[in-house]
């Protein structure tokens, strides 16, 4: 049995794995790729894996990163069984068309220039159509239901308190007359979140593959200090006259706010400022939460019962339409405006932060991940300019973040989740982290869990051979380990500690090797 990590190694996005035994092959996700541009055209290369030769699809959750390739993937081929849990495909109904959308406009716009260059067209690499059409191929799975996909095979999803719908995948796998447990964790949620449970606790896994997004930081405001925080970057905004401007993720950290801000309001303590959500999706999608009342925790079940719904209230109102939507940049202050996408690189925030950034009055609130390369990652360190739709804006607004929206847990709680493991895994894949997240966690597991663990490169594939040293599976995959390490360098400048620790790996892969050679 072997894993190739076709994303989410080695950086935050992209999130894809293929488990391969005896003649099956099973996808774990089929993200999208985020962030810088060297990373984004990942998007548009051929998939490493023939679509139609992977047997099982399984989706940890309905994020981008984590699902924004199946259209692609069914486009090209795939016509396996693909799974889910039943919110995840009703939240899946609403992005994957959404990111089909966005790719149709985003190439649309590149077109209309290459007329003009007299150069050649493109095409996105799936539309709006192809989003709904491979969505109704998947099967609904509900939680703790443990599913044989065939007589070596089962698996089950289990609640990872990340967002509406979240797993965490047990896969138990019978090879050679031996049984495996691989246990995925997708994107791990923190405890306290609203709406959502607090993460399962798996009892034992052989193998972990785990993300590591905060692997090398803290929340700095707890979930208990969230709605302080959050009233102290009102009441500022407020004082100042101007308009609090929310990069805010459609799916999770828009209902996470409307959750504070109506805790706030039953309170009496929310300024008189209307809250608009202007964002199709994130509309969308707070409706749908409405729907999904068996996913909530015990807190918000009876916060509704009690009559006060944070999906619902007073001071909320939707922006549907482009008129609606383009009404909004002309409110002169006063107003709390939640749009997408959160890392602002798409969607109406773009337009918002155009009208509003240049105003020392008003206040941009990043309350989510900012990728490196993307615009919110560039404010939030300090940019004093940034370019939207060709035209350059100066920053006057504040900016401001609080770290305890995340929806991942930070390095305490990810420590705590995997130490809570009673059956300990033989080995940790670290995945879904930032280099300097991975190298810290590779330390800080061995160290204070006693566990074995691993950060492997994009596209390198781990032979998972039970009581022995794992090794990869041939040349190839070292050389293609080795030059994934060296796009990254390119792109994210690495400090010597991390020149160092992938010289380290260099030289084991060449030992690998050399033992191979020896060996005949």
């Amino acid at each position: 049995m072997r894993i190739t990590f076709l994303g989410a190694a080695q950086t935050v996005t992209g999130s894809c794995h293929l488990v391969e035994f005896a003649d099956k092959r099973i996808m774990v996700d089929c993200g999208m790729f985020q962030g810088p541009r060297l990373i984004r055209e990942r998007n548009y290369q051929p998939f490493p894996v023939d679509p139609q030769s992977v047997d099982y699809l399984l989706l940890t959750h309905a994020h981008i990163d984590h699902s924004g390739q199946v259209p692609r993937f069914f486009k090209h081929g795939f016509q396996g069984r693909a799974m889910a849990t039943n919110a995840t495909v009703d939240l899946l109904e609403v992005m994957l068309p959404d990111s089909g959308h966005i790719q149709e406009t985003e190439v649309e716009r590149i077109n209309r220039k290459a007329r003009r260059a007299g150069k050649k067209m493109v095409e996105p690499i799936y539309t709006a159509e192809d989003g709904y059409r491979c969505v109704k191929n998947f099967e609904r799975v509900c939680y703790d239901q443990i599913i044989e996909l065939d007589e070596d095979i089962s698996v089950r999803l289990v609640d990872a308190g990340h967002i509406l719908g979240s797993s965490i995948l047990e896969m138990w796998v019978r090879e050679g007359g031996k049984r495996n447990k691989l246990v995925f964790t997708g994107d791990l949620g923190s405890p306290g979140k609203p709406y959502v449970n607090d993460p399962a606790i798996i009892e034992e896994a052989d193998y972990l593959i785990t993300e590591c997004t905060y692997g090398n930081r803290l929340h700095k405001d707890k979930g208990e200090n969230r709605p302080d925080r959050l009233l102290e970057v009102i009441e500022e905004t407020y004082r100042k006259g101007g308009n609090l401007i929310i990069p805010a993720f459609a799916v999770e950290r828009t209902q996470d706010l409307l959750y504070d801000m109506n805790l706030l309001s039953i309170a009496g303590k929310l300024p008189p400022m209307p809250v608009y959500i202007d964002s199709p999706m994130a509309v969308a999608v707070t409706e749908l939460f409405n729907k999904h009342p068996d996913c909530f925790d015990r807190e918000t079940n009876a916060l509704i019962s009690s009559g006060e719904n944070p999906l619902t209230m007073p001071a909320l109102q939707f922006s549907r339409t482009t008129d609606e939507s383009r009404a909004l940049n002309e409110i002169p202050g006063g107003a709390i405006i939640l749009s997408a996408s959160g890392m602002c690189d798409a969607g109406r925030i773009k337009h918002h932060l155009k009208h509003n950034l240049w105003r020392p009055e008003s206040t941009v609130l990043f309350v989510g991940y900012q990728a490196p390369g993307t615009k919110g990652y560039h404010l939030l360190n300090g940019a004093t300019g940034i370019r939207i739709h060709g035209e350059e804006i100066a920053v006057r607004a504040d900016i401001r973040n609080i770290d305890a929206y995340s929806s991942h847990a930070d390095q305490q709680g990810l420590l705590d989740w995997v130490g809570k493991i009673k059956g300990k895994p033989r080995r940790v894949f670290l995945v879904h982290g930032a280099p300097e997240a991975l190298d810290t966690m590779s330390k800080l597991m061995p160290e204070k869990l006693g566990l074995d663990t691993y950060a492997p490169a994009w596209q390198e594939t781990v032979e998972l051979t039970p009581d022995s040293a794992f090794t990869p599976v041939d040349l190839r995959q070292a050389y293609r380990a080795i030059t994934a390490k060296i796009a990254s360098f390119m792109d994210s400048s690495p400090g010597r500690s991390e020149v160092e620790r992938v010289m380290k790996r260099i030289r084991d892969l060449d030992q690998v090797l050399e033992n191979k050679d020896r060996a005949g």
